[in-house]
């Protein structure tokens, strides 16, 4: 019977060892878990969507975040045009971020940087480097859409707001004080853009393009932005319902732009919209010869 006590004791030696094991590979498991977590963190944006305002905005970053490289604050954060905002410095921006991963690109979209003089050397002073996407529509359909936007708002809110043509036409011609207007002047708004980056570091998105075949716009935006071809046609279906392209995931989960997209717009004379058209001419010529390509505009 004596034999049976060295066997117990050589037992329990073998279970504090493999116990021993066993808490190391959890302690290691736990670490590696740790630094996975700490990976992820909030960035400054790699890519800015700087406008135009009710231009496609909103779709364009959708679209871009059904990218796996690519995440996007949901948010318009109006951090380098608002000046309460811009005072509570880059900590207060990147916590407005979303967390990524090492190698994700982070993208923010505020339409109201492209017109504001201020920013385009604040966007550079946060990142020299940094991507710059403007997705453009047609400059009078743009204002258009705009007007309609405030009036819904004013309109919600129950107060008065006069009729687009009262605020556009003066005396029977274009009013040049309209400030939806003077944001539809894109080769002013673009010439302050590129006093401080390079051309190359501006990728021009064509809204109308993007709504009607949403597929070649995000390929080209893909390309600009150094990710590797993820997003795919099969990411899209017409929605027959809404009048244009759902977002389809990678995991099934479908979205379709909010109610306020392909709202019925504000009424405007065929005459107004003429002479809107014929002012815009010029304006629109100067800013295909910028950005090196023309569009189907009025």
């Amino acid at each position: 019977m004596l034999w049976t006590v060295p066997l117990a004791l050589l037992v329990l030696l073998l279970l504090q060892t493999q116990l021993c094991v066993c808490l190391r590979g959890l302690r290691a498991a736990g670490s590696s878990s740790s630094r996975s977590r700490n990976a992820t963190q909030q960035r400054l944006p790699g890519a800015v969507i700087i406008g135009v305002r009710k231009g496609g905005t909103r779709a364009l970053l959708e679209m871009l975040n059904l990218h796996p490289d690519v995440e996007v604050a949901q948010a318009e954060v109006h951090y380098f045009n608002v000046e309460e905002h811009f005072r509570r410095g880059l900590a207060w921006y990147r916590a407005q971020m979303p967390f990524t991963l090492p190698g994700q690109l982070t993208v923010e979209k505020t339409p109201g940087y492209f017109a504001s003089p201020h920013v385009p050397v604040r966007v550079w002073e946060m990142n020299p480097a940094v991507r710059l996407l403007l997705i453009v529509r047609d400059p009078a359909e743009r204002l258009v859409s705009d007007y309609t936007q405030v009036l819904h708002n004013r309109v919600t809110r129950h107060k008065p707001y006069q009729p687009l043509e009262e605020l556009l036409l003066r005396q029977g011609h274009i009013d040049p004080a309209y400030k939806a207007l003077q944001r539809s002047l894109y080769h002013q708004h673009l010439a302050r853009w590129l006093d401080v980056f390079p051309r190359e570091q501006v990728h021009v998105v064509d809204g109308e393009a993007l709504i009607r075949h949403p597929f070649p716009e995000l390929r080209r935006a893909e390309r600009f932005l150094d990710l590797p071809p993820r997003i795919a046609p099969s990411n899209f279906y017409f929605n027959t319902t809404k009048g244009f392209y759902c977002l389809l995931s990678a995991g099934g989960h479908d979205k379709c732009l909010d109610e306020s997209k392909g709202r019925p717009h504000a009424p405007l004379s065929s005459q107004a919209f003429r002479k809107l058209c014929g002012y815009f001419r010029e304006p629109n010529r100067l800013f295909f010869e910028m950005v090196g390509r023309s569009f189907s505009w009025c």
